[in-house]
């Protein structure tokens, strides 16, 4: 089978084929291998390709498929992880320059020990924006992440990798973070499907901290049931990591096709429309239409959220490289360098103010919850930008183009709601996508709507046309 075919098939196809003995696990990856290698020159979404590792897994499926075991449910699977999570022989750079020197991890992080788990093979490691910090991964050491459906132009961030990776057909899911928008920045850029689950539902152990207090872990994936299938496999408690709530397993997968005509769906009208542009509310028209979704709720002071948002980023972010901000000012990309000590200037009483008002936002966001079960916004305020770009035009206004690509994810990251990004392609020349937002614990809401979206044809993610 070509490379191209195989690249094009979604992750639970290529798991059925190989557990029918129809694909080998080894040729899957060799094929993705091989993707990758023609490809990433351009598009610079690994940092570190895990050649061998990959090779061992894959011959170690088709060598348990031959003894007559039965295989995981994602046995065979390319898959790659954003570079801040820990593999067992990588250094886990976080995209900085000054993580280099640090030992080789000793294991897996929690989430690759799942995929592990589940029988995906690991393919590499993915470039990322410097210590998470940034919406467009325009890294200074190792390149920006470029957009696989027009290379001039950025693939988002932090996890930009992670998403071009994924839209390039190199590898069919990835992994990534979410502490301000940089699952759902990606996945709306790049035109594919990414979820943000609530916090504290997945382990972030051996995952890189950027603000322990936003801080989500989560997949990307070209399809709703591909998402929702690493997404239960990534579940499951985990006493290494605090932060991790007590709760059972709760499959999505086998329930994407129940009926969601009981869900009352609403819009996000107010901040969310004002600081959308032209493109984005076209998306959400569309996203809505299909849902048949009218009615407009207003989160109350989203604008206050999101400079709470900044404010909490600022204090937590800074605090964990004081050290090496100190010793070590020149090894970080200036821009990067420049934030973090400007936010070190944080006065305590701001911290303190947002966090109180975190816990007011999240109280009054929930009394909309009261009365619905999934809210609509826009991911991104804009398609992706040139790279190289300092500002972008919003609704006539030249704003910066690396922080404001989160004014949209920020609100909702900061009270830790479960969202699922989806890509809509059918409204410009670049894809773009909305946000699926809904209760605390909710991710199967949310997943139930996207793969309804994804059946009925308003959203979907096809591979970029690369050469």
């Amino acid at each position: 089978m070509a490379d191209s075919t195989l690249a094009a098939m979604p992750a639970l196809e290529l798991a059925a084929e190989i557990r029918a003995g129809r694909l080998s696990a080894l040729e899957v990856t060799q094929a993705a291998l091989a993707r990758i290698d023609a490809l990433d020159g351009r598009i610079h979404a690994f940092t570190h390709v895990t050649r061998e590792r990959a090779l061992a897994e894959a011959g170690a499926i088709d060598r348990a498929r031959a003894a007559g075991h039965t295989l995981p449910p994602l046995a065979g699977v390319p898959y790659a992880a954003k570079n801040l999570f820990d593999i067992a022989g990588l250094t886990t750079v976080a995209g900085s320059k000054i993580n280099r020197d640090l030992p080789p991890a000793t294991a897996d992080g929690a989430l690759i020990e799942r995929m592990r788990g589940a029988g995906a093979v690991l393919l590499g490691a993915l470039n990322m924006d410097e210590y998470a910090f940034g919406f467009t991964t325009e890294n200074a050491h190792y390149g920006t992440a470029r957009n696989p459906h027009d290379l001039t132009r950025v693939a988002g961030g932090s996890s930009g990798g992670s998403g071009a990776a994924v839209a390039a057909g190199m590898v069919p899911v990835t992994l990534g973070t979410d502490t301000n928008g940089s699952i759902r920045v990606p996945s709306s850029l790049c035109g594919i499907f990414g979820i943000k689950p609530t916090y504290g539902r997945l382990s972030r152990r051996g995952s890189y901290p950027f603000v322990a207090s936003l801080d989500h872990v989560g997949p990307f994936a070209r399809s709703a049931r591909d998402l929702a299938a690493v997404y239960d496999a990534l579940q499951g408690a985990d006493s290494g990591d605090p932060a991790q709530a007590r709760r059972a397993i709760e499959p999505t997968f086998e329930h994407l096709g129940e009926d969601i005509a009981g869900l009352k769906i609403a819009l996000a009208g107010g901040y969310f429309q004002q600081q959308a542009g032209p493109q984005a509310l076209a998306a959400l028209e569309v996203v809505a239409q299909a849902l048949g979704a009218s009615r407009e709720v207003i989160l109350p002071e989203a604008q206050r959220a999101r400079a709470a948002a900044f404010v909490i980023t600022a204090s937590e972010g800074s605090n964990l490289h004081l050290p090496d901000l100190r010793t070590r000012p020149d090894d970080f990309d200036h821009l990067i360098r420049d934030r973090l000590l400007a936010n070190a200037l944080t006065p305590a009483a701001w911290y303190t103010q947002a966090q109180r008002f975190r816990l007011w936002f999240y109280k009054a966001v929930m009394q909309l919850f009261d009365d619905v079960d999934i809210i609509l916004a826009p991911a991104t305020p804009v398609s992706a930008t040139v790279a190289g770009a300092d500002t972008f035009e919003l609704n006539g206004v030249q704003v910066p183009a690396r922080p404001s690509m989160g004014v949209l994810t920020q609100p909702l990251s900061f009270i830790g709601l479960p969202i699922v990004a989806v890509p809509v392609h059918s409204v410009g020349a670049m894809p773009i996508g909305v946000q699926v937002i809904a209760k605390p614990w909710r991710e199967l809401d949310a997943l139930r709507v996207a793969a309804y979206l994804e059946q009925c044809g308003a959203v979907s993610a096809p591979i970029a046309s690369l050469a």
